[in-house]
């Protein structure tokens, strides 16, 4: 297993993602889909009330899911995923050793309302001292490429952190003149459910529009080295070190000098709450390079 996961972390490095096929079994895939399709009907008959779940009106006035915040606190099921040991084995040779679960959501595209997600970087969501910070999708579905699968830029976690600013507020995106022809170089991941996608915090990454009759979820877990610390934000302690699942608590953060730009001002909504959703953040932008 050494090799291969040497061989996984030459390629991640180099590229800035990873697809690695089939990793979960069947019969924890079938646990995954069956859970989140039992969410889905709640959510249809308007049974979802907690602020975990986002929720949208199709053309017909039906609710449907667009995000579980959390979802690892929502169901064990995703909890399990989140703790995966094959898949927190590779985690930690991708991140040098130690490994902190730092947040989770599951996405929808449902073939109704799955709009695109416009290119942006992680890390202008969440800078910390270094960028030992990576993502997974995993696949409850097949990711094809009509139901708007992840698209990344090979090589971008090593170019410029972009500015996801517009009009003096973070929109949580960057303009495509800024990209120009780097736009030309995405390759679109496409795999079977079960299946994952790893994508470093600084790779550019995006998703088309669903164009499918069927339902895209996509369970992302975000994971940090131990001692990547976050910038401009502040956890409690001892939930903080609990989310550790490789290596010790440590209280003095590895710095790096990487580029960093902090997500602020945010666009605050209506109702004067402010949005931490890219889907609401990215409803801001004026300039973008995705088309629902």
């Amino acid at each position: 297993m050494s090799n291969s996961l040497a061989s996984l972390k030459q390629r991640y490095e180099e590229q800035g993602y990873l697809v690695v096929p089939n990793l979960f079994p069947a019969d924890f895939v079938a646990r995954l889909r069956e859970t989140t399709q039992r969410f889905e009907a709640q959510a249809q008959r308007d049974e979802l009330t907690d602020p975990l779940f986002d929720l949208i009106r199709d053309g017909e006035g039906i609710s449907q899911l667009r995000r579980i915040t959390s979802p690892e606190t929502v169901h064990p099921v995703y909890d399990e995923a989140m703790r995966f040991e094959p898949l927190v084995d590779i985690v930690a040779e991708l991140l040098g050793g130690t490994v902190r679960f730092d947040h989770g959501k599951l996405n929808f595209k449902p073939p109704s309302g799955g709009a695109a997600l416009e290119w942006h970087q992680d890390w202008a969501f969440y800078p910390h001292t270094n960028d030992d910070m990576l993502a997974i999708g995993l696949m409850i579905e097949d990711c094809t490429l009509e139901n708007g699968p992840l698209m990344v830029i090979p090589g971008s976690h090593r170019g410029p952190v972009y500015d996801h600013n517009q009009n003096g507020a973070f929109v949580g995106a960057v303009r495509a003149h800024d990209l120009g022809d780097e736009l030309g170089k995405a390759v679109t991941l496409t795999a079977p459910a079960g299946s994952v996608s790893i994508h470093h915090v600084r790779t550019l990454h995006a998703s088309m529009a669903n164009r499918s009759t069927t339902n895209r979820p996509l369970c992302l877990f975000s994971y940090a080295a131990v001692d990547a610390f976050p910038i401009f934000h502040r956890y409690e302690w001892a939930e903080f070190n609990a989310r550790i699942l490789r290596g010790e608590e440590t209280n003095q953060p590895r710095l790096v000098a990487n580029p960093v730009r902090v997500s602020e001002p945010t666009p605050r909504s209506p109702d004067g709450y402010q949005s931490r959703s890219i889907f609401h953040v990215q409803e801001n932008m004026e300039e973008g390079a995705l088309y629902n």
